[in-house]
This record gives C-alpha cells, structure tokens and sequence, in this order.
C-alpha cells in the first residue's frame, strides 16, 4: 500500500509541479557527497591547447571517490568528458558519443584531439549506471582554443 501511495503522490506532484517548473530536472538515486565538487584540473578556462594534436585533460576531485563503472559503493562514481555539449538530463544514464566521453575504468586523465576553432569542456560523474548523482557533481564548463 505503501508503494502506491508513494507513486500517486509522485504522480500528483509531477501534475502540479510540472507546468509550472518546467525545464526541471530530476537527478538520479544515487546520493552524492556532501560538497563534492568536480574540476577540470588540466587545461585552464580559455588556454590555447595544439589543434588536431593529442593533448592531456586531467580531472580533479574533491569530497568524492572514483570507482569503475558496475562498482556501487558509496560517495563513489566515475567520470564523464563533455565536450561542446551543454549537461545531460540528470535523470537518465548519461549519452554515449563523440560529445559524452565514459571514464568508467576509473581514469583521472585522458588524452583528447580538437579541430581547430574554440570548444567546450565539462566533467559530470555518474554512477556504477552512468546516472549523474543525487545532487548532481559536475564541473564548471572552460573553453579552450585549439590552434
């Protein structure tokens, strides 16, 4: 009974609520850390980095674990490059492409190559199911240019 009760309220609240918030996102089940905070740690907001060439992007950290993706162990999660792409729904399991880069081995770096002209980074961590944390940890977005 219980269960049903939870899910007609839910139901109710997503009528009410969502006409009137709309654009909201929910995020997924898995709690994060009290003051987690995720970064980019390498390259800096608007560093020139070398076009069509591999260079390092180092992510940072703080409050917060990394585990590989499939390991559900608490205030852990892994990482995820976006790259010139805003942030995902943070209720459904991150994308997979070109834009939404999967660290779920536990990487800290990785190696990127950009086209030339100006582009976006951000870190999201998801869970052991690539679902953004509850609230979600995320980066602020830098801009490189690659020359």
């Amino acid at each position: 009974m219980y269960k049903i009760i939870a899910v007609a309220a839910s139901i109710a609240a997503f009528l009410v609520l969502g006409p009137v918030a709309p654009g909201v996102a929910f995020a997924g089940t898995t709690p994060s850390p009290a003051g987690a905070h995720a970064y980019i740690g390498y390259p800096n907001d608007g560093q020139v980095v070398p076009a069509n060439k591999p260079f390092r992007v180092w992510f940072g950290l703080r409050y917060m674990g990394v585990a590989p993706k499939g390991v559900k162990y608490p205030n852990t999660g892994h990482h995820h490059l976006l790259i010139d792409t805003d942030l995902p729904p943070m209720d459904q399991e991150i994308p997979s492409d070109r834009n939404h880069l999967h660290f779920g081995a536990g990487e800290t770096e990785t190696m990127i190559e950009l086209p030339p002209g100006k582009h976006t980074l951000q870190l999201l961590m998801g869970d052991d199911m690539h679902i953004p944390h509850n609230p979600p940890v995320y980066s602020k977005k830098i801009t490189v240019i690659a020359k």
